[in-house]
């Protein structure tokens, strides 16, 4: 078997000597073999930070392309023998996609970790993103595609990718999670927290057709067809035990358990 985790860490470090504990503490509870953490903080890295309390793990960073590689990136945490690492630029956004290559139940595996475009209103760049990714993937090769994909259940980008991979909470559950973003999570002061709050509430109204403030499913686990869910799971939602709103991210995470097909098995 083997267990996989995705979270958002959000790249906003305001509350994060709280919110750093409570990622610890699931994460230890979890134990995954793969994590995929997306709005990693640059310079400061917290997820090499992250990757030393857990122990055990290796890190591979990918900064995302041009300026933006300064500030964010993603990065991989494996505790199993990694052979290769390769990263891959989406455009758009300075968005990219990263995968490690492990052997792993007499197979060669690829765990794949990205972050596409942002924007409710422009499905056709992340349908291009995801294309691109599925090119990337060799289709003779067991995969799992997780990340932070912006874009909801209906969407055509989504359409696309399960064309060719499975959702692995929609195998476990028959449908996708209620919502994955965002959490309650308190933000702090000042006037770019002001114009998110603002616009998550116009975007709830434009969407939802409510006046609830926008929250939706945009985190993905995809598994190759081959793979057999055992389960999978929204995690990392609960708050702190001192503060009802602190989070360990503004989104929730996804851990799966998967069952690997056996050496000789294809794709």
């Amino acid at each position: 078997m083997l267990t996989v985790a995705t979270l958002n860490l959000l790249n906003d470090l305001t509350f994060w000597s709280e919110r750093a504990p409570l990622i610890v503490e699931n994460l230890r509870e979890l134990s995954p073999d793969l994590i995929a953490f997306q709005e990693v903080a640059l310079p400061h890295n917290n997820a090499v930070w992250l990757a030393r309390q857990l122990e055990d793990y290796s890190i591979y960073l990918c900064p995302y392309s041009n300026q933006r590689g300064d500030r964010e990136g993603l990065a991989i945490l494996s505790r199993l023998p990694v052979e290769r690492h390769d990263v891959f630029e989406l455009g758009s956004q300075s968005r990219v996609a990263q995968r490690v290559t492990i052997h792993h139940a007499g197979h060669h595996w690829m765990f794949v970790n990205t972050h596409l475009f942002w924007s409710p209103f422009d499905d056709p760049v992340r349908i291009r993103q995801i294309e691109r990714i599925l090119e990337w993937t060799p289709n003779h090769v067991h995969s799992i595609i997780c990340g932070d994909f912006n874009a909801m259940p209906y969407y055509h980008a989504i359409k696309v990718i399960k064309h060719r991979f499975v959702s692995a909470y929609e195998k476990f559950h028959g449908h996708e999670p209620e919502y994955t973003a965002p959490t309650p999570l308190k933000r702090g002061p000042g006037l770019r927290n002001s114009a998110r709050r603002t616009a998550l509430h116009a975007l709830g109204r434009i969407t939802n057709h409510s006046n609830a403030s926008w929250r939706e499913t945009v985190d993905y686990i995809f598994v190759s067809p081959p793979i057999q869910v055992l389960d999978c799971q929204i995690t990392m939602n609960t708050p702190s035990p001192a503060d009802e709103e602190i989070y360990p991210s503004d989104h929730l995470g996804l851990t799966a358990r998967l069952d690997l097909p056996v050496a000789g098995s294809n794709p």
